[in-house]
């Protein structure tokens, strides 16, 4: 380590007083060895201009004004003040990290920092100097007025490296802003220990008597804070007795790789043991972010294996309890797919993906051990949220806890409950409060679900949770029988949090059925009542924002109601400012021959239609599957005189031997075999952004010329059919599609259900 020459310092800095010549060659700082050089040492909190290396190095080469401003500096009189101290002290050398490190070498600042415990801990004395306490004794109580920003108390006891520097000496001397003695470590423990929550005996005897367990030790720097968030990781290391590294610009990885460090070098199961008695757990790697996710661990033990298994005995099949000359709960390896691990786990009520997993540690003396929940997603576990709702027994599980940030991204739904007020039901309330602003909700990895319920008169009650999980959204309802309150919106918040992963799994699936699935619906039966909630959701492709629609509609039947969510290939959902009813799913009935045809460039699928259809046709399906127009939209809207942007686009058509033929003649190749060939045809298609779709609509034909080398044949039609994705029901028979003042009026003949 390099240290102050304290003579040689306080000569030069006699001589430049005096305004006499210095040597120019004397050597300020030297190299020494730690464990054979008596030296004391100085803590501080850096603030305003600091003196480095190089300025102490060069001072003496400095011209007169150079010295003059850095011996005015406070960080040059905090030196000078510690070189007097140790000098009167009888001390020959001390160490100050603003200049006995050359930070110009990472190297040098690498060695010094996985260094710095061992160097206060084998110090002779510690000056701690409070600069911002003025009193002529240590301060006893809290002063919010005093120290605004450092909770109550001076500076010093708020910084992330003077936790170390604290614990380490044994001789810790505080000094007040003017340099006056107020106290000492052992004397003040009591105090201290009530600053800090760090025991008495650890201060009186270092940690290496009754050394506590990780999870304690790091709950001392919990709200300790550092100005690079680096070194909130950094300054740990020293006390949790760990190497590692300086990787500046990692961010909180460098917490992430501190705890990995301490999983390679101990078996100390308190390492996964933070946020145990928060409400708030965050989803992901089972390794916290920072400190201060250990805060509640200040009275953290740990419990042996024999200690865990009588607690939990009688939870555990006989045949399932560990030996005691069996290792398995003492070893958990790192590997590339997480940290494997034996831990006992018990299911959550109703769930098969939601864990609680007690660890041999406790809270305090005697106690139980505590827990942590987990989540299973892609045969891995993660931290969870969980709440007390657990049963069965405990099945001692060999798991991979994953240690990589679990995948997630901050999702916003945009919710349409415009129909159900329409219905006379209103929003009750939400929670968390506050969550939904306007219409929108955000969540992420702390905020994962929002619950909004819904009731009305007629006591019909039901809630809608918006979560999302390991970077799936998802949408769950929960329904309550008539006449039965709905009660704190707390009571549906808590079971659908527990089952996120299982909700988040069903959304995901639904994916399965659609080659490029951005929508979803899901209809769920009001209890006792011919009501059905429809929930439909889509992805916007170009925005992040989910579109949520919620309707009710009246369903006499028992039957035909989606219990699950389906997915849907839905055309367009690159337009997030389209409306609702311009979603179309594509709609090929199986009766009716397919094909395949390019439309300008891209495949579509085409059904042979007669020869009579036209785009714009509306219409349903009768039960052989046959298509009865009832209208046409250019007729309608011509006939009220009434003017809309839905002027029909014409498209380029090829087929998969490339461009049109100079015979004009292509062929359409079946999906069921075979191909037609078709001659000159010409693609028309309705916009994508209308609001005419309220029923199956024809919105592409290809209408086919004659071919002049076969007499008698005459025009071809090949069209694409949509259906609603938001079907607007009504109780009675009539539907409406409205534009400017006037009216476009349609009979629906059969009332259709999402399939």
């Amino acid at each position: 380590m390099r240290l102050i020459n304290v003579e040689t310092f306080l000569r030069r800095e006699g001589l430049m007083e005096e305004g006499k010549p210095v040597d120019r060659r004397a050597n300020v700082l030297e190299f020494c060895d730690d464990e054979a050089t008596e030296y004391a040492i100085l803590s501080h909190r850096w603030i305003g201009q600091e003196v480095d290396y190089s300025k102490i190095v060069k001072l003496a080469k400095m011209d007169e004004e150079g010295r003059s401003e850095i011996r005015q500096r406070d960080g040059y009189r905090k030196i000078l003040q510690s070189c007097e101290l140790s000098k009167k002290a009888g001390y020959k050398w001390l160490w100050v990290d603003t200049c006995c490190i050359d930070k110009r070498s990472s190297a040098e600042l690498s060695e010094a920092i996985n260094s710095m415990y061992r160097w206060y801990a084998n110090s002779r004395i510690c000056y701690a100097y409070l600069h911002d306490a003025p009193g002529s004794s240590f301060p006893i109580a809290r002063n919010n007025k005093m120290y605004v920003k450092s909770n109550g108390w001076p500076e010093w006891f708020s910084r992330g490296w003077t936790l170390q520097e604290m614990i380490a000496p044994r001789d810790v001397q505080f000094f007040n802003k003017d340099w006056h003695p107020i106290g000492d470590k052992r004397t003040l423990s009591s105090i201290l220990e009530g600053i800090t929550r760090v025991p008495q005996h650890i201060l009186k005897e270092g940690l290496s008597s009754n050394r506590p367990c990780v999870a304690q030790i790091i709950s001392w720097a919990a709200n300790w804070t550092t100005t690079r968030v680096e070194d909130g990781a950094y300054s740990l290391m020293g006390l949790l007795d760990v190497n590692m590294p300086m990787l500046y610009g990692e961010g909180k990885k460098a917490f992430h790789r501190l705890q990995l460090e301490i999983i390679r070098t101990s078996n100390d199961h308190s390492i996964f043991a933070w946020g145990c008695n928060s409400i708030k757990v965050r989803t992901g790697s089972v390794l916290a972010d920072n400190p201060s996710f250990f805060e509640d661990c200040e009275k953290m033990e740990l419990m042996n294996q024999d200690e865990l298994i009588e607690y939990l005995k009688r939870d555990i099949p006989e045949g399932e309890l560990p030996g005691n000359e069996d290792d398995q709960l003492g070893t958990f390896p790192i590997t590339n797919r997480g940290i494997q691990i034996w831990l006992f786990a018990r299911p959550y009520v109703d769930s098969n993906l939601v864990f609680r997993a007690p660890l041999p540690c406790r809270t305090y003396p005697s106690g139980p051990p505590v827990a942590i929940d987990l989540a299973l997603w892609d045969s891995n576990y993660y931290r969870y949220p969980g709440y007390l709702r657990h049963e069965g027994g405990l099945q001692l599980r060999h798991i991979y806890l994953r240690y990589q940030d679990a995948p997630h991204c901050n999702s916003t739904f945009e919710i349409d409950d415009g129909a159900i007020h329409e219905k006379g039901l209103t929003s009750s309330a939400t929670w968390p409060h506050g969550s939904i602003t306007g219409s929108l909700v955000t969540l992420g990895t702390t905020d994962p679900l929002c619950v909004k319920g819904y009731s009305s008169s007629q006591e019909y009650h039901f809630a809608v949770g918006f979560g999302q999980c390991f970077g799936q959204n998802w949408i769950h309802v929960v329904c309550k029988e008539p006449n039965s309150p709905l009660g704190s919106l707390w009571y549906s918040y808590c079971p659908m949090l527990e089952r996120a992963p299982e909700h988040a799994q069903l959304m995901k699936k639904a994916r399965f059925g659609a080659a490029c699935c951005r929508a979803y619906i899901l209809q769920t039966r009001l209890p006792r009542s011919t009501w059905i909630l429809q929930t439909s959701y889509v992805m916007w492709k170009s925005s992040r924002i989910c579109g949520v629609k919620l309707e009710l509609f009246r369903n006499p039947g028992f039957g035909n109601v989606l219990g699950e969510w389906t997915g849907f290939d839905v055309d367009g959902t690159d337009d997030p400012d389209r409306d609702w009813r311009g979603l179309m799913i594509c709609h090929c009935p199986r009766k009716q021959d397919r094909c395949e045809l390019l439309v300008d460039g891209v495949s579509n699928e085409f059904s042979y239609a007669p020869n009579d259809i036209k785009l714009g046709d509306y219409g349903h399906f009768t039960d052989s599957e046959d298509f009865c127009c009832e209208g046409n939209l250019f007729a309608d809207l011509n006939s009220l005189s009434l003017k809309a942007n839905i002027t029909p686009r014409q498209h380029k058509i090829s087929d998969r031997g490339g461009p049109q033929r100079e015979s004009g003649a292509m062929r359409a190749r079946h999906y069921s075999g075979g191909s037609t060939e078709i001659y000159k045809p010409l693609g028309l298609s309705l916009p994508s952004n209308d609001d005419y779709k309220s029923l199956y609509l024809i919105t592409r034909v290809i209408q086919c010329s004659p071919d002049p080398r076969r007499p008698g044949s005459g025009t071809t039609h090949w069209h694409n059919i949509a259906k609603p994705f938001v079907w607007h029901r009504n109780e009675g028979t009539q539907g409406s599609m409205v534009e400017g003042s006037g009216e476009v009026k349609h009979r629906v003949t059969k009332q259709e259900s999402m399939v």
